[in-house]
């Protein structure tokens, strides 16, 4: 398992811990000039439950990975909050704010890997 893998071991079991919902995983490995090599999306039912996520996140990535968050930004009305690991970006939204953005469908190319639900 390469270090790309391990972090996106340890953000999916962040995002599985605080019940988040719907985990895709886009590789953008194979597509050129894109920022990053892999998205990581999720959705949480409420603002708290986002931030709660982020939370978990960064507390697996830092444990299991030994890796910070570069940047985190979005935590202020928690709709969408986006953070950076620089190779992995992890988008969790509110329903309605990841239904809006779609980022799934802005990476047709993507290879797509649905993390089923935990319950």
């Amino acid at each position: 398992m390469n270090e790309a893998q391990k972090l996106i071991q340890q953000i999916t079991e962040g995002i599985q811990d605080k019940k988040g919902k719907k985990i895709v995983i886009a590789d953008l490995t194979k597509i050129e000039d894109t920022i990053c090599n892999y998205f990581i999306i999720c959705q949480g039912n409420s603002p708290s439950q986002v931030t709660a996520i982020v939370e978990s996140v960064k507390d697996f990535t830092r444990k299991g990975a030994h890796v910070k968050p570069y940047a985190i930004d979005g935590l202020r009305n928690a709709e969408w909050v986006a953070m950076d690991y620089a190779d992995v970006l992890v988008h969790v939204f509110l329903p309605e704010a990841r239904d809006f953005y779609n980022l799934e469908t802005l990476w047709a190319d993507a290879k797509l890997t649905s993390i089923p639900d935990l319950d």
